[in-house]
């Protein structure tokens, strides 16, 4: 199914992103850039039928990623059990000790968790990483399908796709779950973060006020917003889009001039949400996601709908070995790492790169993943006027209340360089829009 009046619109759409400032930023040699995030117009289109078959899965994997992270702050059972190694845990750089026996608001932990599959040329899909800290990404095809359906109406009223406009309300209904009284806050670090604009679009659609923390104080065990008139109001639920160490510099990292003095405080008592709750780092950890299939086996007591795609943990030594054997059929991951880098291929590498790296790999085996490389389906893209092939993933959305919601559309995507699997916008991607075709 292709569109040829939104191909008609893609130069308008792009100058129209760039005019309202969808932009994203990224630091570089202690410079930070801002730049576009090119839109291509030609959809990533989903099946109903397929559609169904990822909510549930996707459904399943976010339930059981809330108990562990319940499970790894209370009574490590997991642990006790054996299904997990506990070398695996403690030295995650995720995990944070500081958030033992912390239960957030309604015992969740993920709020807005987003998800990173994509498709293989064998049909189905597979689960590459599991983003439950401060995923980022659903303003961007929020508003690019606002300003498609400006351009060519026609398209969205013949054919039947599901309305992404209802994300905002998904993220409220959120917010007011585990809202402990008083009003939604959306904390940024500012405009020089790089999902500046996101911040700012978000707090627009849901009606919470966007913020910087020196606009918040805690007074007596609350935390409050500083008004105009320089009157306190109440705040009940932070959405919080700065990371764990910079959140509050009396718990976590001292010099952090961009967080809220004591706020953990007043999280661990019970009296403000914060979304993401602190410390879920340990879950998507790119190590512990090898144990996310036997995690849902263990909480759920299901099979595990979704694929992980085949991966290696060289901690273990019939996997190093795997890798060792394999390695120039491997993608090898830095599991502190994320947007792109810390990615190699072992195809790619020269005799001495890979001599160096196998002696990086062996002396610190913990620090890396290994996967198969997934020949996973091109999307075309419009390039210079021509239709042309490029790799796509897709970061679906999944939002939690009393049940976990799948908000119906996603961030797809995708490479720019017809050579690379690599997607991410800090890599030079581009983004397009996906459509959820409804019954």
């Amino acid at each position: 199914m292709r569109d040829v009046k939104l191909y008609e619109h893609t130069d308008i759409i792009n100058e129209l992103l760039a005019r309202y400032g969808v932009k994203f930023g990224i630091y570089k040699n202690n410079t930070f850039k801002e730049q576009l995030f090119p839109f291509d117009a030609i959809p990533r289109i989903i099946e109903a039928d397929e559609y169904e078959f990822l909510e549930k899965g996707l459904k399943q994997r976010v339930k059981a990623l809330n108990l562990f992270l319940k499970d790894i702050y209370s009574e490590k059972q997991i642990l006790k059990d054996g299904i997990i190694p506990e070398d695996f845990i403690f030295a995650s750089s995720g995990y944070m000790a500081e958030c033992e026996g912390a239960m957030p608001p309604k015992g969740i932990y993920s709020h807005i968790s987003g998800i990173d599959l994509v498709k293989g040329k064998d049909g189905n899909w597979y689960i590459l990483e599991d983003n439950l800290r401060v995923p980022s990404g659903a303003s961007y095809p929020m508003i690019a399908r606002d300003l498609c359906r400006k351009a060519s109406p026609d398209t969205f009223t013949d054919l039947k796709i599901e309305d992404n406009r209802n994300y905002a309300r998904l993220l409220k209904k959120t917010f007011d779950y585990v809202n402990t009284g008083g009003v939604n806050v959306i904390l940024t670090p500012g405009r020089y973060n790089a999902a500046y604009f996101e911040h700012s679009y978000l707090a627009e659609q849901t009606g919470a006020l966007l913020v910087n923390g020196s606009e918040l104080i805690v007074q007596d065990d609350y935390l409050y917003f500083i008004k105009a008139d320089g009157e306190y109001e109440k705040v009940g639920a932070v959405y919080r889009r700065i990371s764990d160490e910079f959140l509050d510099p009396m718990n976590f990292n001292p010099e952090s001039l961009i967080g809220i003095p004591h706020v953990y405080d007043v999280f661990k008592k019970g009296n403000v949400a914060l979304l993401n709750a602190p410390g879920n780092g340990v879950a998507d950890d790119k190590g512990i996601y090898y144990f996310v299939p036997k995690m849902i086996e263990y909480y759920l007591h299901e099979e595990p709908i979704l694929s992980n795609a085949p991966t290696y943990l060289p901690f273990y030594e019939e996997d190093y070995n795997y890798v060792i054997e394999n390695f120039d059929n491997l993608v090898i991951k830095d599991v502190a790492e994320a947007g792109g880098y810390g990615v190699v291929f072992g195809n790619s590498m020269t005799p001495e790169e890979k001599e160096r790296f196998l002696a990086l790999l062996t002396s610190e085996p913990r620090r890396f993943i290994a996967q198969e490389v997934i020949d996973f389906q091109d999307l075309d893209i419009l390039e210079e006027g021509e239709v042309v092939p490029r790799k796509a993933d897709l970061r679906a959305f999944v939002l939690m209340a009393d049940e976990p919601m799948v908000w119906k559309s996603g961030l797809t995507r995708f490479s720019r360089n017809p050579d690379s699997f690599i997607v991410n916008s800090s890599q030079g991607g581009g983004f397009k829009d996906t459509w959820v075709l409804s019954r």
